[in-house]
């Protein structure tokens, strides 16, 4: 079984007709991903070929799920377009909304979130700068790699989208259920939280990973969700143990001030609640490797 991302959905790509939404478009097909149509208003009516396969463009979200019955939207448009291309996917209800795109506004990211939770929340929102979610061997919505694992009962959610491919080839011989990357800006619409309750909840997901990095408190307030809300067994990555105080690093949400959102009190959050934490991607692997093999 898959979280929110299943062999059932039926995605379509805002921007597919672009040079990264093009591109992904067809990685995505090749996964296996049931990609249905793509959304460009001055493309409207034309279909576009990826190997064979001929994918119809629509005026809009709306158009496109009337047409379709799609219920998934990955959004691969430059910055300055991704708040409007979000409020159509909310405003046409599509239950998930994967935005690739990174160099968002925040002020665009924080405007776009509170549309959406006061127009109740009908679409999961994932991203933005995120590589999206990959359920192996079921569907791929993004710019994960689709050959670096196989499925299995470990749940994955990061910050980082290279960290989520290296944890992915490192347990790649036990496998994945669902890979989550939500990014790592400021303002995020799925939260570790978010990804950590429906891990929970999936009956065939056995252990999570959760890989968080400096900065901000999300990983502390996920230790707390875990004590109260969490029985599966949880291990955990902080990058950025080496990183220089007051420095921002990689994410826009990477910075740290003074002793707040450093890596060592986020990992003294996470084992207080019983949260094996590696120091390395390797031996974040290597902890896991031993729940899942009872040892």
């Amino acid at each position: 079984m898959a979280i929110w991302l299943t062999k059932e959905s039926k995605v379509i790509v805002q921007g597919m007709t672009g040079s990264e939404g093009s591109k992904h478009t067809k990685r995505m097909l090749a996964a296996g991903t049931n990609v249905v149509g793509g959304v460009n208003p001055r493309k409207a009516g034309q279909k576009v070929s990826f190997d064979g396969v001929e994918l119809p463009v629509f005026a809009s979200v709306a158009d496109a799920m009337a047409s379709t019955g799609a219920d998934a939207t990955v959004i691969f448009v430059p910055p300055q377009f991704t708040r409007t291309a979000v409020v159509e996917a909310i405003d046409a209800g599509i239950p998930l909304a994967v935005v690739i795109t990174e160099g968002v506004p925040v002020h665009d990211t924080a405007a776009f979130w509170a549309y959406n939770v006061a127009q109740g929340e009908r679409t999961r929102i994932v991203g933005p700068n995120c590589p999206g979610i990959a359920s192996p061997g079921a569907s791929n919505a993004g710019i994960i790699p689709a050959d670096i694992t196989g499925s299995g009962r470990i749940g994955l959610v990061s910050k980082s989208g290279t960290l989520t491919y290296q944890m992915m080839y490192e347990l790649r011989d036990i496998g994945f259920s669902t890979c989550v990357g939500i990014g790592g800006d400021p303002i995020i619409g799925t939260t570790h939280i978010d990804a950590l309750a429906a891990f929970q909840a999936d009956p065939e997901t056995d252990a999570i990973v959760m890989i968080g990095e400096i900065g901000g408190d999300a990983e502390e307030r996920a230790a707390e969700f875990i004590k109260d809300n969490v029985t599966k067994p949880v291990v955990g990555y902080i990058a950025g143990f080496t990183a220089p105080a007051g420095k921002t690093m990689g994410h826009a949400g990477a910075i740290i001030s003074g002793s707040a959102g450093t890596a060592e009190a986020k990992q003294a959050a996470l084992e207080a609640v019983g949260v094996k934490v590696g120091k390395t991607p390797s031996e974040t692997a290597r902890l896991m490797r031993q729940i899942m093999s009872g040892n």
